[in-house]
């Protein structure tokens, strides 16, 4: 019969944490002091995220009205591509030296009668080009601009001497950029959807619509750093938005699944609530968050410099930034904005919250004397059950950062076959 008692014990056995197992004399807990890098490893439960959402929710509502308030006032500065246009382009070098800007605007307007829509000049060195851009021009007005650059600046041909030919042009009608402009939306709608419909199937609803908003935040954001900052909007900036929308779902759908798999059967352990599941499973990924967006950024931080200091690149600039942009966004979102918002959906349900009343419940034992003896006629099955079992005294929310503590009196399993049995 001892014998059955021990192994009753040992199957009975709770975890015990430090904070349970030794208690000071003046009653306080005796808890073990983790620095900041080792509770973000461990990944405890130490940082408070979905407790604190209404914090977060305010930074990302202000960070969303500054992103909508720039694009309605400031707008963005469309491609070539997108709304038409003629490009002309020449060597930044010529028979009377480098070509400045400002020098070729005031050339532009005495021969066509209009100022350009921009003139930059692309690249460093022998290789800098001098691009000008500006609405729809004919054919006439474009022989009249190579002419007027050729005579002023004497561009050099790969030769080394004054050509024409060192200068080109190239349009886009503004029914071509209609179409462009037409296949992005659609693109990025298909998108949306095929991801709406996979996180469908794999999760559940509230999940779904979790992650989607967190796409739109994540666009709108983008969008309103673009038109903050004031880079064309080109192909290159369509493609990269949606590679960071992928992106930003990837990282979501890591947390996503740490905390379908913690709040798996939560209905039936009163241990933790809903929300305090959620956000363990946020400090478990944490790292993994934090490592991948580093490993995406560092790539990224390199083509800026390229593109930037080195090229001067226009196409490469605007699909870094996108990037660049789009990670950070991503990683914020996916940590203090979707798993809070999944939980105040969760929140919403019965079945969420009649379990954190029975949690609470469990861990305040001087509770109604009242609301102990008779259930809510509500109360499922289950909820009976569970709270038929909560008579035995529980412990409390496990503390961040504890370590766990084997009880006194019960023998750890050595692993091996027949163990004393010699």
């Amino acid at each position: 019969m001892a014998s059955n008692d021990n192994t009753g014990a040992e199957t009975e056995a709770t975890e015990i944490t430090e904070a349970e197992a030794v208690e000071p004399a003046d009653g306080a807990a005796r808890l073990p002091r983790h620095g900041f890098i080792s509770r973000l490893y461990t990944g405890t439960g130490a940082f408070e995220v979905v407790g604190r959402r209404r914090l977060w929710y305010g930074i990302s509502g202000a960070i969303v009205a500054i992103a909508i308030a720039s694009i309605i006032l400031r707008g963005f500065i469309f491609g070539i591509d997108f709304k038409g246009g003629t490009t002309v382009s020449m060597p930044a070098t010529g028979g009377a030296g480098t070509v400045r800007t400002a020098q070729v605007s005031d050339l532009f307007k005495k021969t066509i009668g209009r100022d350009p829509e921009s003139v930059v000049i692309v690249g460093n060195g022998s290789s800098a080009t001098v691009q000008i851009r500006s609405e729809t021009l004919t054919n006439d007005e474009t022989t009249k601009l190579r002419n007027a650059l050729f005579d002023t600046f004497q561009p050099k041909g790969s030769d080394g001497k004054p050509s024409k030919a060192a200068i080109s042009d190239s349009a886009v009608s503004e029914t071509w950029g209609g179409q462009i402009t037409k296949k992005a939306l659609i693109a990025l709608a298909v998108f949306l959807v095929l991801v709406g419909l996979y996180i469908m199937v794999r999760y559940e609803r509230y999940m779904a619509i979790s992650a989607l908003t967190t796409m739109c935040f994540d666009l709108t954001v983008t969008a309103g750093v673009y038109s903050l900052v004031g880079f064309e909007v080109s192909p290159a900036t369509v493609i990269g938005l949606l590679t960071i929308l992928g992106f930003s779902l990837y990282d979501t759908v890591i947390v996503f699944d740490k905390v379908e798999e913690n709040t798996h059967g939560f209905q039936h352990t009163t241990r933790r609530t809903f929300a305090e599941q959620a956000n363990l499973a946020i400090n478990q990924t944490f790292m993994r968050s934090i490592n991948t967006s580093l490993i995406s950024v560092l790539p990224v931080l390199a083509l800026m410099v390229v593109a930037v200091w080195l090229l001067g690149v226009g196409t490469l600039k605007d699909l870094a930034l996108v990037q660049l942009v789009g990670i950070l966004v991503g990683t914020y979102s996916s940590i203090f904005f979707a798993t809070p918002l999944l939980v105040t959906l969760r929140e919403r349900t019965q079945l969420v919250r009649g379990h954190t009343r029975r949690v609470v419940k469990r861990r305040s034992p001087t509770a109604e004397a009242a609301e102990e003896a008779t259930p809510s006629a509500a109360e499922t099955a289950e909820e009976a059950t569970a709270a038929a079992a909560s008579t035995t005294p529980a412990p409390n929310k496990p503390a961040p950062g504890a370590r766990p503590v084997r009880p006194t009196g019960v023998r750890r399993p050595t692993g091996k076959r027949n163990a004393g049995r010699r």
